[in-house]
């Protein structure tokens, strides 16, 4: 598989819009969402998930997956880690391809998700987020605390989760 760069999403995103035949919803997640967003770490998959009426638009994903050579791994987000409030509100617009838009879903779910998982990548991913003031430290440590009691539903260690929380905020010192 290739690495994913945003010229190789757009691509994807373009390929899809042609063979996709009703309105979808395609809301990326992870690393390839923040490649979007600027960031310059490379990633290798693209973690997405779809909200569509179109037949088939899980093998057209996949044809296109083996086309482009892009690793596609659907992901509902919520299944790992406890979403905050309001979450899918806070959604990014990236554009109309065809009939399919495309979003980055909220940035506050995605940042802490990668604290969950606690890699040095993953806090260095939530570092630029910050950095780049595409998310606010008061708010990411509220949807934190929000979802601190609900994390033990999910499967994450809320000692580790804390653990790393308190790792990165001794890095960006806020």
């Amino acid at each position: 598989m290739e690495t994913v760069t945003s010229l190789a999403l757009r691509e994807f995103f373009t390929r899809l819009g042609e063979k996709v035949s009703a309105e979808t919803i395609f809301y990326l997640l992870g690393g390839s969402a923040l490649c979007l967003l600027g960031s310059r770490r490379e990633t290798l998959d693209v973690d997405y998930f779809v909200e569509s009426r179109a037949p088939k638009t899980d093998e057209i994903i996949q044809e296109l997956s083996v086309e482009l050579r892009m690793d596609m791994e659907p992901v509902l987000l919520a299944e790992f880690i406890p979403l905050p409030p309001e979450a899918e509100t806070r959604r990014r617009f990236v554009g109309r391809y065809g009939k399919v838009d495309v979003y980055i879903f909220d940035l506050y779910s995605i940042a802490l998700s990668k604290i969950a998982r606690g890699f040095e990548s993953d806090l260095e991913d939530v570092e630029f987020l910050l950095r780049e003031k595409l998310i606010d430290w008061q708010s990411l440590e509220r949807y934190f605390e929000t979802i601190l009691p609900q994390v033990t539903n999910a499967d994450i260690v809320p000692s580790e989760f804390v653990t790393y929380f308190e790792t990165l905020k001794k890095k960006m010192n806020p």
